[in-house]
């Protein structure tokens, strides 16, 4: 924390929030609150961001990527002194963890929202961080520090890491010291493949947090991930506010997390709670941070201290009633809590889900794009905390979360079932999102059960995408030709008073032909003078369709005798459709199919835009299938394009840097004679 003495008592004037998305609109709204003006950076892609037009005055950074913007330490600075800005907040990611920086915002004379740089310098270096907490005798995890290059053991001179790995003992967990959010980690089962992860966990965790240090960590598979969050302020005081469940994780990320937690006991409550203030107090702790640990039954291992704002802070506001932004602000203005540990309870079950704009069935691959719906579901059911908005742009540059949605209740159970309702009353239509993945697991009987472990989603496997029945198809196949013939009827001129459509004699009915996924849903209707239709989907039986409304936005209708009122969105020759308990696309298909759209045999495309890290081929070389050809980067994510078969590089499309689009070819192969022959 900045210099309390020459600052103590005196408020924060105008308060910069150093991030973007809807955790910069989160602490926005507290500071307008608490009557403080604010003071908001923008990368180029965010210029029409909710965040940016929130904020009292906004400075642009000027670049697209996050080293040229939100992590350039120099740019954030110059933004603070142009607005006047006299504290800072981090936020998390981006440079919330980075000492040096706290440190210059200090030196120049602003308060740091946020623990002191000395505390971040000894809680970021993952490795001190365990001695220190060794030493307040709280069980951890063996780990061993590798040296920059991945050659040699700092812990244990002489030692590569393959040595070090088999003294640690497989599975290993390569980690980022200075890491988070799952960057910068890979699981490793045998030696085998020690030396491909090690390679990219380093490239990893130096694009994402400027230092590439990693350390191995022993890995047990089947656990929980638990924090306890912790409170500190500048006069002594240390508080814990319970703990988080945070087990429900893909690629090491949480995607849903709870508080409290069904596993934990109010003798481990305490426990754990007690060992993460004895922390807090040994570094001198002031602000909000989190400490992790992994818990087995009655034993937990601590895995790290996070000395930021959690993205799932929102849980253990519901629990506790605290705004934690609030607390920080108050924190860094000098006062004291003004409590004590018993005067906190846990007040009901709180759960949060992650809605992130990916893929569940493609291994969660991000998914960019633009959302031409955001509609978070009416009626109070839960909290939705977003940076989005109809029409935004989720980048390829940063974070593809959506927003997060957050369900209090008075039991887990129906805090649990709130939150899944919620899920499905919303609408994020027009990229590709996780939302029926979450609102699965939520439902799962594992996951109601409380059986919720680190590995539960490759244990259990909550269905990836909802598949839409046939019925419902028909549903939204109906809904999108009756708003297209109403739009038609609409836009066409009547001439002499006779209505558009009317015809002296029988006509043949419309057709009009969709797709979803695989399935191709052809409809034909005819409308009655009734102003209703007649209306088959594919060799069905004729349903009788009764029109009570259609606008832009909505189709309320009747469906042999079903009333229905569905959301529909027309973009180009897309349908975004929206019901009760489903929310689909649907392609409308051309009468004449587009020329040159034939797929390319052996063809290797991009399965999402982003940028050509690495390539590992040339053209005329021979591949075995499962080789590495090239690294694709986007959203902070890597992903390895392999060879499918063994053959040769006919062509390559690719090179290190260049810009690919979602579907660009980047390789063709030719399959060896085998191959081809099979």
């Amino acid at each position: 924390m900045a210099d309390v003495s020459a600052m103590a008592n005196q408020p924060i004037r105008r308060l910069l929030i150093a991030n973007r998305g809807e955790i910069a609109r989160r602490v926005l709204r507290t500071a307008h609150e608490m009557g403080i003006s604010t003071a908001a950076v923008y990368a180029d892609g965010d210029a029409g961001a909710p965040f940016v037009r929130e904020a009292d005055v906004a400075i642009a950074l000027r670049g697209a990527t996050s080293a040229e913007t939100y992590l350039n330490v120099e740019k954030v600075l110059d933004a603070c002194r142009r607005v006047g800005a006299d504290a800072v907040h981090p936020g998390y990611g981006f440079l919330s963890e980075n000492a040096d920086f706290a440190q210059a915002v200090i030196d120049a004379k602003m308060r740091w929202v946020g623990p002191s740089p000395d505390a971040i310098r000894r809680m970021g270096d993952k490795l001190a961080a365990k001695r220190l907490i060794q030493e307040a005798n709280v069980p951890t995890l063996s780990a061993l520090e590798l040296k920059a290059g991945g050659e040699r053991s700092r812990a244990h001179p002489g030692q590569d890491y393959q040595a070090a790995a088999r003294e640690i003992g497989y599975p290993v967990l390569v980690k980022a010291a200075a890491g988070g959010g799952g960057r910068g980690m890979r699981v490793v089962e045998s030696p085998d493949d020690l030396e491909a992860a090690v390679t990219g966990a380093r490239r990893e965790a130096g694009a994402a947090f400027g230092d590439d240090t990693l350390f191995l960590e022993r890995w047990i598979t089947a656990t929980r991930h638990v924090e306890i969050q912790i409170l500190g302020d500048n006069h002594g005081n240390v508080v814990h506010l319970f703990e988080r469940e945070c087990s429900i994780q893909r690629r090491h990320q949480k995607i849903i997390e709870e508080a409290p937690s069904p596993a934990v006991t109010p003798a481990l409550r305490e426990r754990m709670g007690a060992a993460a203030v004895s922390a807090a107090k040994r570094i001198g702790y002031a602000s909000a941070g989190t400490v992790e640990f992994l818990l087995d039954g009655d034993d937990f291992w601590f895995l790290e201290v996070n000395t930021r704002l959690q993205v799932e802070h929102p849980v253990t506001e519901a629990i506790t009633g605290l705004d934690l932004v609030r607390e920080q602000l108050r924190i860094a203005e000098g006062e004291s809590l003004g409590y004590d540990q018993d005067a906190l309870a846990i007040n009901g079950h709180a759960i949060e889900a992650r809605l992130y704009a990916e893929d569940p069935a493609r291994d969660f691959l991000p998914s960019p794009g633009t959302i031409h719906v955001w509609r978070p579901a009416p009626g109070g059911l839960a909290r939705f905390d977003s940076g989005v908005e109809s029409g935004s742009e989720v980048s390829v540059e940063f974070d593809p979360m959506i927003a997060k949605v957050i369900a209090h209740a008075p039991t887990r159970r129906e805090a649990v079932a709130k939150l899944a309702r919620a899920l499905e009353q919303t609408a994020a239509q027009g990229l590709r999102h996780n939302r029926d993945f979450l609102v699965a697991t939520l439902r799962e009987p594992a996951f109601l059960a409380g059986d919720t472990t680190t590995d539960f989603i490759a244990r259990v496997d909550p269905p990836r995408r909802r598949e839409a029945d046939a019925q419902t198809l028909a549903d939204a196949a109906i809904a999108a030709s009756v708003a297209a013939h109403t739009t038609r009827r609409a836009n066409a001129r009547v001439l002499g008073g006779i209505r558009s459509g009317w015809r002296n004699s029988a006509m043949p009915p419309e057709r009009v032909a969709f797709k979803h996924g695989d399935a191709e849903i052809p409809v034909a209707y005819r409308a009655r003078r009734d102003g209703g239709f007649q209306v088959h989907v594919g060799e069905d039986a004729a349903r009788a369709v009764t029109v009570f409304r259609v606008d832009d936005a909505s189709v309320d209708v009747e469906i042999d005798g079903r009333r229905l009122q569905l959301a529909v969105t027309r973009i180009n020759d897309r349908w975004l459709i929206q019901g009760a308990d489903f929310d689909l696309e649907l392609v409308e298909l051309p009468r004449l199919p587009p020329p040159g759209t034939l797929e390319i045999k052996g063809g290797l495309t991009a399965p999402m835009p982003g940028n050509v890290l690495t390539t590992h081929i040339r053209e005329g070389e021979s591949v075995r299938e499962g080789q590495l050809l090239l690294i694709l980067e986007a959203m902070k994510m890597q992903h390895r394009i392999t060879a499918p078969f063994d053959g040769s590089v006919k062509e390559l499309h690719v090179g290190a840097g260049d810009q690919v689009d979602n579907g660009a070819l980047l390789v063709l192969l030719e399959p060896s004679d085998t191959q081809a022959a099979d």
